[in-house]
């Protein structure tokens, strides 16, 4: 039994079973050409009779078949001998025949290659010994996020029923070796030879489009592997909650994550474009700020999910909304007015009072009738706020070509909250905190990170404060000397230049505080969240890791790093001195 519950003899035994035939008839008739020729006597030129042993009949029978043809031995055959093998060749070369065929027919059988897979996938998994994430799912918001995690070093298994997207991960440019496998995600012992239960499994992202999928990967994981994090997406309120009963760690909505997107675009346009900033990858361009009007009538086109979130969270900031719904009777009937079509006509979007309206959501399950609202709508009312929904990636041309203000993809909303959680937990936290300060708090901060970068977005990073540090640390407080945040920020170059970079939320223990002063101590265990530069990463680890450095920030003294130098500088140290006079003191009494 292997580790994660794969039996590795399954390979071997199934190859026996479907050969066993086969092997069984050639080992009869070797068996049976080896017996005849000890049998069977040759004659010698005296006229007497020999026999040949079982060695030489089995070394004559084995070159035999290959029809080699090394001749005849220990020598010449009888004329019954030679009658006797060539009727052995005959019958030993259809035994091959058929054993060959047996075996080719082998190696395609559906059931030994998918055996075989598994086989090597769980080879793959086991020698996997670092933290990995159990990703079940690689549609778009999968493929995004595992792309996201190899870009960072970060170790991934792959589990996906479609094998058309199994062979598209195969042939994906990525940055570490991804196992992969088709196969149920449902089924327990599908995620057990996933590595579940491995050690080094730090999390399960279910991911897949349908929730009750999702439901039973989260469940799953959390009975079998209570140690590993669980993150799940999910589109139900019914799902959610069942998800949550049982300790699911995150949940997420997309069109619940992009409601409350929208809503905080319209009260704080600064702070989203901050989350908008700080949530973008590096190699990306930095993304303009959207200002959705705060004042006038909304029609939200779609009252399915993401129509319903979106009504429920703008009505809570009194914004005038009408729904355009084809299927009312399916969909249950919205709190406000409604006009019953698809608004792709223009006659349905001029009953909601297109001319009037200041923002429209193309908000349906059907990216071809979003496309044709907003092209509509915007031929109707060109000063139009329009927002859509794009459900398939590959229709991406498409929806650049009609320039929305707001490009809504649910499985893009997933994969960048997620891989924002798996890279900087904290950033969750400054948002928080964030919201609840007024928008122009938001507005200076935007313009603080603007002047440390340039037209790419800032990386964000988070650093933990290591043993390395505060064993430094202790000699500068010995010294009189405190480390700070503002310490942190200085070049170790030259103390006196800032790193580009901000200090965004500061963890100690269970207080977290965004924007701390620089004034404040540093101390083992905080944690910081920053973003800037990527340069600016890479002085701060060698600042928090190098007592040398941490001296020379802390002080402005360089200390000596060769052994020799170092003891000279001891010699030479006022302490040292007077240690020396007073031992030759002792000396003169």
């Amino acid at each position: 039994m292997a580790q994660f519950g794969y039996p590795v003899d399954s390979v071997i035994f199934l190859v026996l079973r479907r050969m066993r035939a086969p092997l069984l008839t050639l080992i009869v008739l070797y068996s049976i050409a080896i017996v005849g020729l000890v049998l069977i006597p040759g004659r010698n030129p005296d006229g007497s009779a020999w026999h040949l042993s079982i060695f030489h009949a089995f070394y004559f029978v084995s070159y035999m078949s290959t029809t080699i043809g090394f001749g005849e031995l220990p020598q010449e055959f009888s004329d019954a001998q030679r009658i006797w093998v060539t009727l052995c060749i005959y019958a030993t070369v259809t035994g091959w025949l058929y054993s060959v065929g047996s075996m080719i027919a082998l190696l395609q059988d559906k059931a030994l290659r998918r055996t075989m897979e598994e086989h090597r996938f769980a080879g793959h998994v086991q020698r996997i010994k670092e933290d990995f994430y159990l990703v079940c799912g690689y549609g778009q918001t999968g493929s995004g996020l595992v792309r996201a995690l190899t870009d960072r070093g970060q170790r991934a298994v792959v589990l996906d029923n479609n094998p058309e997207r199994i062979d598209l991960l195969k042939l994906e440019s990525l940055h570490e070796f991804v196992p992969a496998l088709r196969a149920d995600v449902r089924r327990p012992d599908s995620l057990l030879l996933a590595g579940l239960r491995s050690p080094y499994c730090a999390g399960v992202l279910a991911l897949t489009s349908s929730n009750e999928v999702n439901l039973k990967v989260a469940l799953a994981a959390k009975l079998m592997h209570p140690d590993a994090k669980v993150i799940c997406r999910a589109d139900s309120h019914d799902v959610e909650a069942n998800m949550a009963s049982f300790g699911t760690d995150h949940i997420y909505d997309p069109f619940d994550i992009f409601a409350r997107y929208l809503s905080t675009a319209i009260d704080s346009p600064c702070l989203t474009s901050l989350q908008d900033w700080l949530g973008q990858l590096h190699s990306a361009m930095m993304p303009e700020p959207v200002y959705p009007p705060a004042e006038g009538l909304w029609i939200i086109c779609g009252y399915g999910r993401f129509g319903k979130a979106l009504c429920a969270k703008l009505a809570e900031q009194a914004v005038e909304l009408i729904v355009v719904e084809m299927e009312p009777e399916r969909t249950g009937l919205p709190p406000g007015p409604l006009i019953k079509g698809r608004g792709t006509e223009a006659v349905t979007l001029e009953q909601a009072d297109i001319h009037r309206a200041v923002g429209l959501v193309a908000g349906t399950d059907n990216d071809a009738n979003n496309l044709s609202i907003i092209m509509t709508a915007k031929q109707l009312n060109p000063d139009l706020f329009t927002v859509v929904r794009e459900n398939q990636l590959m229709n991406e041309e498409l929806f650049k070509a009609v320039a929305a203000d707001i490009l809504m993809h649910p499985s893009l909303i997933v994969a960048q909250r997620i891989r924002t959680l798996l890279s900087a937990p904290l950033l969750s936290e400054f948002v928080y905190q964030a919201d609840k300060e007024p928008d122009s708090w938001s507005c200076e901060l935007l313009s603080r990170i603007i002047a440390l970068v340039d037209v790419r977005p800032p990386i964000l990073w988070e650093l933990r404060v290591g043993e390395t540090f505060d064993l430094a640390a202790r000699d500068l407080r010995r010294q009189g000397h405190e480390p700070t945040l503002g310490d942190l920020l200085r070049d170790p170059r030259n103390r006196d230049e800032p790193l580009a970079a901000v200090i965004l939320m500061h963890r100690r223990g269970a207080r977290h505080r965004a924007l701390p002063a620089l004034e404040e101590r540093l101390g083992l265990g905080d944690q910081l969240l920053l973003c800037g530069r990527p340069g600016a990463r890479d002085w701060m680890q060698w600042t928090l890791n190098n007592p040398d450095v941490l001296t020379y920030i802390v002080t402005g003294e360089h200390l000596p790093r060769g052994s020799v130098w170092r003891w000279l500088r001891r010699l030479r140290s006022p302490d040292a001195a007077m240690q020396q006079r007073r031992s030759a003191s002792r000396v003169r009494r």
